[in-house]
């Protein structure tokens, strides 16, 4: 007869961990799309290729590392660490039009208060399975 156990922590940390490799996987694709697409991003936001070009490069690099971070034994710490990190990101897509940084399109100003959104949902979604975690601990 075999025994099996469960790690609880393990097991409570999976809406985190999800939430986690999500964020990382739609950063991931939004930035390997986004390069190509450099130009005419530009074009329809009022930004320029190059702040384009480095916003996908960014998103790249943190999906891979969000992704790494999603993969560790205990994601509590590096979960509480995304969530900062999306709240920052949606405080500054919102500081980044209300600044005037660059003449932003009404299509810029759109996309720009969508992707603070998206990130803001992220970092509920992660907020809510790091909780979860947290009452196993």
């Amino acid at each position: 007869m075999s025994v099996t156990t469960i790690d609880r922590t393990r097991t409570r940390d999976g809406l985190l961990r999800l939430a986690m490799r999500a964020d990382a996987a739609i950063s991931g694709l939004v930035g390997l799309a986004g390069i190509p697409l450099a130009g005419r991003l530009a074009e329809l936001s009022g930004t320029t290729k190059a702040f384009e070009d480095g916003m996908g490069v960014f998103l790249i690099a943190y999906g891979v590392v969000v992704f790494g971070l999603a993969t560790r034994p205990s994601v509590r710490r590096a979960g509480m660490g995304v969530i900062a990190a999306n709240l920052l990101y949606t405080a500054g897509a919102v500081v980044f039009v209300l600044a005037d940084v660059f003449p932003l399109t009404s299509a810029g100003v759109a996309l720009n208060l969508a992707a603070g959104v998206g990130t803001l949902l992220f970092a509920e979604l992660q907020y809510q399975g790091w909780r979860r975690a947290r009452a196993c601990a």
